[in-house]
């Protein structure tokens, strides 16, 4: 398989401040990691572009992206919430996150790449439409998602969110939407402590209790995310790829292992590859234990490679 590995350096400039979890270091951790085991070789690099102004008027409004910009501070720090910080560098860094997920799309699309992962930061699920939140700023699945229907004429896509926290912010951008299936997976109740909505054809939400582990997180996903997927057919698969879930990571309760990650990857594979052509954009949202977070991101990237 031909997965591009999409991110940038600007990324890495993103500064939240000293103990917060959300840093640099969890992309360092990643790519030591894929060069290690080899792997970092085998992919095709792509550095993100800037997502344009129009693709973000595509899933937020002009409000909202008039109040970052004038926010941004120039020196210092500007929290946007107690766990949301802007730096000197934080817009640009969004601006590429977001602009990755719209680059996989185009590469998809045109047949340069048949899937592609995203390491990129911040992250973006709890980003709504008027709100930044959670870490994030703009959504960067959202904006990936957007781009496959309305600058490629896409009928159907689903994305598929594994984060332990509810994607809120992607909830709300395509709450209205038919051409969108959500699935998401989260613990309950906890952040960002969202109403729960009622499952219908397009969302298939799963609660999961704190005390849940693999067999509760596999039978959801059997049981609730497949028969919906199989049903709705969707034309581009995206995943929002958090690792918070697992055993080590203290971000939540939930305890998967490093194979639940691996099996969730590879159903979503089997997923793309009966009626989307084997595409998967793939963008990474939590995960603030390095380790573990190193070693599903690459069982992660070793299905989308086909190397699993």
């Amino acid at each position: 398989m031909k997965t591009a590995y999409i991110s940038h350096g600007q990324c890495l400039s993103h500064d939240t401040g000293e103990d917060h979890p959300e840093t640099a270091r969890r992309i360092g951790a990643i790519e030591d990691r894929l060069i290690a085991t080899g792997l970092f070789d085998l992919l095709r690099h792509c550095e993100a572009p800037e997502i344009s102004r129009e693709q973000l008027l595509r899933i937020h409004s002009p409000g909202y992206l008039e109040s970052l910009e004038s926010l941004a501070p120039q020196h210092g720090y500007m929290r946007l919430d107690p766990d949301t910080v802007m730096g000197p560098g934080t817009l640009d860094a969004a601006y590429r996150a977001a602009g990755a997920a719209v680059l996989a799309v185009d590469l998809l699309m045109t047949g340069q790449a048949d899937n592609a992962f995203c390491c990129v930061r911040p992250p973006g699920h709890h980003a709504e439409r008027s709100q930044a939140m959670g870490f994030c700023l703009f959504n960067n699945i959202a904006a990936g998602a957007a781009h496959a229907l309305e600058a490629h004429g896409v009928g159907r896509v689903a994305i598929l969110d594994f984060d332990v926290h509810h994607g809120n912010g992607t909830e709300d951008i395509f709450l209205d939407d038919d051409r969108v299936l959500f699935c998401s997976t989260f613990e309950h109740p906890f952040y960002p402590f969202t109403p729960l909505l009622e499952n219908n054809e397009h969302r298939i939400s799963v609660p999961l209790d704190a005390s849940a582990k693999s067999g509760e997180f596999r039978a959801a996903v059997t049981d609730l995310w497949l028969p919906a997927l199989e049903r709705f057919q969707p034309e581009v698969v995206f995943v929002s790829a958090g690792f918070d879930a697992h055993r080590d990571d203290d971000m939540s309760h939930v305890s998967l292992e490093d194979a639940d990650f691996r099996w969730v990857s590879e159903q979503i594979f089997e997923v793309a590859g009966r009626s989307a052509s084997g595409r998967i954009v793939s963008t990474l949202e939590g995960g603030y234990d390095y380790q573990s977070l190193a070693r599903c991101v690459e069982l992660h990237l070793r299905v989308l490679m086909g190397l699993l």
